[in-house]
């Protein structure tokens, strides 16, 4: 589910996009002009200066890229990790006395529907209670395995719960600064505007030199460079809802828990 308006949506697009086609429609302009004041103008050096500018845009693209698709990816093995978790937590839970046992599967069943319902719902107000819900999940997990340290902390089936519970936790704390708290620093994108800005705009003056105004090739490039912008924003905001994960692997275990007695 998409939880940006449709006037964000296009904004994500957008902004790229006209950051990238006026420029080279600027450059364009003027190297019209300078052609039109000098005569013929020798566009080799230009053309040596366009590749390696264009050379050195493409590796930051390929650069910032790899960076939000490594997060996406580490995302996907916390979620499947977590998922492995839970199963385990669970199972564990049946090792421990009442009234911690049952205390306990409820609590993940409930840690396991927050999950299910967070990607229907990505607003701030939800994401929001999700954090402050599961904080106060864990720390009643966690309280549990303090009263059974307490109880006996020679017992192996006491620790094999403690150690899920741990785990639990480390995952948490993981997913939240994956998903919602690493962002693409500002450097890295100011570097990128930069860059394209006048890469954008000596290819615009490649083109105006030329003597021939090439707008529907400008219009081209510049959807191309924006539509790879634009898949950068959407990896590096999953909260917005367009590159979400797949979510199979923890409705599967929501499926399987509720079936339980």
């Amino acid at each position: 589910m998409i939880n940006v308006s449709f006037f964000e949506l296009l904004g994500m697009f957008l902004i790229p996009f006209f950051s990238i086609l006026i420029p080279i429609l600027a450059g364009q302009y003027y190297g019209l002009f300078v052609k039109s004041k000098s005569g013929k103008v020798n566009d080799s050096p230009v053309g040596s200066v366009v590749g390696a500018a264009l050379g050195l845009l493409a590796f930051m693209l390929a650069f910032t890229f790899q960076i939000v698709d490594n997060r996406y990816n580490n995302r996907k093995e916390l979620l499947l990790e977590e998922v492995t978790i839970i199963r385990k937590a669970y199972l564990q839970s049946g090792l421990i006395p009442e009234p911690y046992r049952s205390s306990s599967r409820n609590l993940l069943k409930e840690y396991t529907d927050l999950r299910v319902s967070l990607f229907k719902d990505l607003s701030v107000k939800k994401i929001e209670n999700l954090k402050e819900r599961s904080q106060s999940i864990l720390d009643s997990l966690w309280s549990y395995s303090e009263a059974l340290a307490a109880q006996d902390r020679s017992s192996e089936a006491y620790s094999l719960y403690t150690g899920s519970v741990n785990e639990l936790v480390d995952n948490y704390n993981k997913r939240v600064t994956f998903t919602f708290e690493y962002r693409l620093p500002a450097t890295i994108l100011w570097v990128l505007f930069i860059i394209t800005l006048f890469t954008m705009l000596i290819l615009g003056y490649q083109f105006g030199i030329s003597g021939k105004k090439n707008h529907v090739l400008a219009v081209f490039i510049s959807i191309i460079f924006s539509s790879v912008m634009f898949l950068i924003l959407a990896l590096d905001r999953p909260e917005t809802g367009i590159m979400q994960l797949n979510q199979a692997p923890m409705e599967t275990l929501y499926k399987q828990l509720h079936s339980k007695k």
